[in-house]
């Protein structure tokens, strides 16, 4: 009797908990006679004005995306505020999705155009001492030439579409050529009054400017320097390029046009189930999919562009991450020091023959009347004694590259910040970077599905299909793709927007200019062997781990064979430098600093020959 009492007590509870969870488990709260839960929903979302939310459900109210025959909660204007939310809430959505790739893109970038304007206001610096230290007669007037040169290789860092380093080292030497003719090659009529100077001297600086690329007086130095900055600031500037483009591509996405079509399909999704009254139900996954695909098939389209300029991005970090590489920037513009020298030497070694080719076509220089004053002999007298000493060293020890003029040997240049220093280094940087950037290959491609992952169910067995409360969507899944898009049962997709079509043929136009800027492909190549050629460089060149920091030696030496290789055929006949053994830069002085090619053994053995004809010619110059 006991046992009987306690099975008719639990068929009680069984029926009476039936009864009170039928209308929750076939969801028609709506049909019960109230709309409270909707507007409480529709409070809390911030949707619209509350009092849009009827009391009760109705019928016969004229809506466009959530058709129900039965009772409805919902009106034609909630239709249009959920319209309006939906819009809200995926721009939202994509900005809270893409914030961190944003961060990373803009941070690396203030932060790689921190470490080169660092790097090149010391190079300008250091080139400045030259003329401080051994070209006195020069100094106050070659400050502005080289500020220029250095603020055009900054702005040809930092990615400028209309930057030129060829043209900025030409502009450089033309306006050295007329300073070293008068202050160091005929230092005795460079000095003139300040009445006939400003009319006299500005004919003839310009007649000497037009003549400079016809007498040389400069040598090879010129042609030299501007291979070593294209070839060392290549990757440099690749990176600056790619790292805007990559950040106007994420703000792009976030400001992605949605259509009509993706509005009333984003309502259908997440609010149409209120107007029955089930404000807790989720979607299905293959709707979600469905829809957000249909929304951002655009941005799913740049998935492939975006795949290959991140690729892209990795391999030119990791070719700023080695060590070889990451020395050649760095050694590269401290060698414009060198370079520079290199070129003065050359101009003072043929000084009689640039003098007379220049009187031949701008005519004989007049005198004009001198002004003798203390601050000029100072400049004549230490031009030459920077020369004669130059000359003495050079006829008594054997030639070497080595063998420079050594202002302040004293002081030291880091070419990376100490131990104590809180900025990275650029080969610190740059890998940081490329592990970083790895992650968002597939960003673009897999954003629809991101988005879904808030919206797909959690141990429900039911899901809203869009329609009605299912087990399992029915509709099928289609591809993220355009093409794909043709057969979304959700969403009636036609074409893109505009704008991402736009970015699209940047992003592949820019890709593959630099894959052939960089070398690592050819125009001739298809896309799949530019693919495999640049799988193999980058596994390449991030392989190499060794730098200073690590105690390696000779990497030095490996920038300075890379920065004056000889790549371009204008430097075939250019004689190598003769060997020497690999020093680490950072054990040398400023003026020490050598890369192969900056110096010529040719240039040296002619310092054994002129020097008679050097001593002779320096007693007819005027005193």
């Amino acid at each position: 009797m006991f046992r009987a009492a306690i099975r008719n007590v639990h068929l009680v509870w069984i029926i009476l908990l039936r009864f009170a969870l039928v209308p929750q488990a076939g969801c028609r709260s709506a049909d019960a006679g109230s709309c409270h839960e909707v507007k409480i929903a529709y409070m809390m979302r911030q949707i619209g004005p509350v009092e849009l939310v009827p009391e009760r459900p109705g019928t016969g109210e004229p809506l466009r995306v959530c058709l129900h025959t039965g009772p409805s909660c919902c009106t034609s204007k909630m239709e249009d505020s959920y319209m309006a939310a939906v819009r809200s809430e995926m721009q939202h959505k994509l900005r809270s999705y893409s914030f961190e790739l944003k961060y990373l893109i803009d941070g690396h970038r203030k932060a790689y155009q921190e470490t080169f304007e660092s790097l090149v206001s010391f190079t300008s610096n250091l080139t400045c001492t030259l003329f401080d230290s051994a070209y006195s007669a020069l100094a106050s007037d070659c400050r502005p030439a080289v500020f220029k040169l250095f603020s055009e290789i900054r702005r040809h860092l930092s990615g400028e579409a209309n930057s030129s380093l060829n043209n900025a080292v030409r502009q450089f030497y033309n306006d050295l050529f007329p300073l070293v003719y008068r202050r160091l090659l005929n230092p005795g009529i460079g000095h003139m009054s300040a009445i006939s100077h400003s009319s006299f001297s500005t004919t003839r600086d310009d007649c000497l400017r037009m003549t400079q690329q016809d007498v040389n007086p400069f040598g090879p130095h010129p042609r030299l320097l501007m291979n070593s900055l294209s070839l060392a600031l290549r990757p440099g500037r690749a990176l600056s390029r790619l790292l805007r483009l990559a950040g106007e591509v994420v703000n792009s996405t976030e400001k992605v046009t949605l259509s009509r079509e993706c509005g009333r399909g984003l309502v259908k999704m997440q609010y149409c189930s209120h107007c029955r009254g089930l404000t807790l139900i989720r979607p299905c996954t293959g709707l979600c999919i469905n829809v957000t695909r249909g929304c951002l098939v655009g941005v799913s389209e740049l998935g492939a562009s975006w795949g290959s300029l991140v690729v892209l991005l990795q391999r030119v970090a990791a070719t700023l991450a080695t060590s070889s590489n990451h020395n050649s920037m760095e050694l590269a513009l401290l060698a414009v020091r060198n370079h520079v020298n290199d070129a003065i030497l050359h101009a003072q070694l043929h000084g009689p023959r640039i003098t007379a080719t220049v009187e031949k076509v701008c005519g004989p220089q007049e005198p004009g009347p001198v002004v003798t004053d203390a601050r000029s002999s100072q400049l004549h007298a230490a031009t030459r004694a920077t020369l004669l000493a130059s000359n003495k060293s050079a006829a008594t020890q054997h030639p070497s590259p080595h063998h420079r003029l050594q202002p302040q040997p004293q002081r030291s240049f880091p070419l990376k910040g100490s131990r104590g220093d809180k900025s990275r280094s650029l080969k610190k940087l740059s890998r940081e970077f490329e592990i970083s950037i790895q992650r968002y290959q597939w960003f673009l491609s897999e954003l629809p599905e991101m988005l879904c992952e808030s919206e797909m169910e959690v141990e429900q067995h039911t899901c809203w299909s869009g329609e009605d409360v299912v087990e399992s969507y029915a509709g099928r899944v289609v591809g993220s793709t355009l093409k794909g898009q043709k057969e979304n049962p959700e969403i009636s997709t036609r074409h893109t927007d505009p704008a991402l079509k736009e970015v699209k043929q940047r992003l592949e136009q820019l890709t593959q200019e630099l894959l052939v800027d960089l070398g690592w492909a050819s125009k001739k190549r298809g896309r799949g062997e530019e693919e495999d050629g640049g799988s193999t460089q980058t596994d390449g060149g991030s392989g190499d781990d060794c730098d200073d920091e690590d105690g390696c030696e000779a990497s030095g030496e490996e920038s300075g064979d890379d920065s004056s290789s000889g790549r371009s055929p204008e430097v075939k006949d250019v004689a190598p430098p003769p060997p020497r053994r690999p020093v680490s830069p950072v054990q040398h002085s400023p003026p020490q600093v050598a890369i192969h090619g900056s110096a010529h053994k040719s240039t040296f053995e002619l310092l054994t020959v002129v020097i008679p004809l050097l001593l002779t010619l320096s007693s007819w110059e005027p005193r």
